[in-house]
């Protein structure tokens, strides 16, 4: 039988957890698992300027007949002024995708069939760690080859640019490098403004290849402000790769909105780059879903509509940024190691906890965070910070007072 030789895969730990909150009759349960925004009483409501889009869709939408392997392309052109501004001094091609992972999966089904020297074996892909934990899945399912290294420094609370440096010494040309555009997933440790000209430099002079995940725009320090480092490695870098995901910036999560950018000095390789990934997502997915994609065009071709969704937009930020210093002014913050949040920027956070902690966080204080300790900040209501630190801070000390397992 051809489904019993299968062996059986474990279930995505993440999403297990849904279930397990779903489950659970605690009435002050709280959910900071998944990566979605929620208001303060909880819900994640669809924006405002999303309804009214999908009002006039509802009146104005002729058709539904199929658009093509590309999508929506009013949409790609308004989602590339979105990243990368005016990107002046490069082409830019883009195609829609079945969300950000999508546009991941395709830029690495890219990167994997591109024609190799003889011999070289699978194209890599670095990964700096702690990273989402779909990229390994993603990159590797693609047929890439995925070297690691570190991100933070090794106490949990700042960027080893040193050993993104050393990376990009020990790469050889051509390999692929991942870079998250804004709001680090799961750290919140992002890149300053130098630390990015100089990396895109040396990427430059290595011959490296940027391929960037942007999946958080505007919930950093602002639309504009958060692609500054993705348009300063397109500014110095020959060609690049750029997933984008609408489904946090839009709120259109299960409606899967995305689009793979791409970007060159040279308009004729750029065309044979399209085509390709033309041909991969027609084999992959045939067509994208319009729906989704629809709503977002409507929404930025309309300046009413842009504007009322930016200041939705500005609103979560801004809720985000409070969430964050309420934490780091607690009392018990600097017993936490918390007070540096407010340095960070984007949904998440990472504690620096082991198994023990997340699970006594679970089980004594029906508190559920990402199994590797990640905090989705943007699922803490305000009037609940309390809650939260003062339940970490219990189940820390717990943990620090077990005998620790004999090996």
């Amino acid at each position: 039988m051809l489904f019993d030789r299968f062996d059986l895969q474990p279930d995505d730990p993440l999403l297990t957890l849904i279930g397990e909150v779903r489950a659970d009759q605690r009435h002050h349960r709280l959910d900071l698992s998944v990566g979605v925004y929620r208001d303060e009483e909880g819900q994640t409501p669809v924006m405002q300027a999303v309804k009214a889009a999908e009002a006039q869709l509802v009146v104005g939408q002729a058709s539904k007949a199929y658009l093509g392997p590309t999508g929506d392309a009013d949409f790609c052109a308004h989602i590339a002024d979105l990243v990368l501004g005016a990107h002046a001094g490069c082409q830019v091609a883009g195609l829609q995708s079945v969300g950000g992972t999508g546009a991941l999966r395709l830029a690495a089904r890219l990167l994997a069939v591109n024609p190799r020297p003889h011999g070289a074996g699978p194209a890599t892909i670095w990964l700096a760690t702690p990273t989402w934990g779909n990229h390994v899945p993603v990159f590797a399912g693609a047929g890439l080859r995925i070297r690691t290294f570190a991100h933070i420094d090794a106490l949990g609370t700042a960027l080893d640019f040193a050993a993104w440096m050393e990376m990009a010494e020990r790469a050889e040309p051509g390999d692929a490098v991942l870079l998250q555009g804004c709001g680090h997933n799961p750290t919140g440790i992002d890149f300053t403004a130098q630390q990015w000209a100089t990396l895109a430099a040396r990427m430059a002079d290595k011959g490296l290849f940027p391929l960037v995940d942007l999946a958080y725009q505007g919930f950093g320090l602002g639309l504009e402000e958060d692609a500054a480092g993705v348009r300063t490695l397109v500014e110095r870098v020959p060609e690049t790769l750029i997933a984008v995901s609408c489904n946090k910036t839009f709120g259109l999560y299960r409606d899967r909105v995305g689009a793979l950018l791409m970007t060159g000095t040279q308009a004729a390789p750029l065309a044979k780059g399209m085509a390709m990934a033309k041909a991969l997502a027609r084999g992959e997915y045939s067509m994208p879903p319009d729906h989704g994609a629809a709503v977002v065009r409507t929404v930025l071709e309309s300046a009413e509509l842009t504007a009322l969704w930016s200041d939705e937009l500005d609103a979560m930020r801004t809720r985000l940024i409070q969430t964050r210093a309420a934490i780091a002014e607690h009392p018990l913050a600097s017993e936490l190691g918390l007070t540096g949040l407010v340095d960070q920027k984007g949904m998440f956070c990472l504690l620096g906890a082991g198994h023990r902690v997340v699970q006594r966080l679970k089980d004594e204080s029906a508190i559920y965070v990402a199994p590797d300790g990640r905090v989705n900040l943007a699922g803490l209501p305000l009037a609940r910070v309390d809650d939260f630190v003062t339940g970490l801070a219990a189940a820390c000390r717990a943990a620090q007072a077990e005998p620790e397992m004999a090996l």
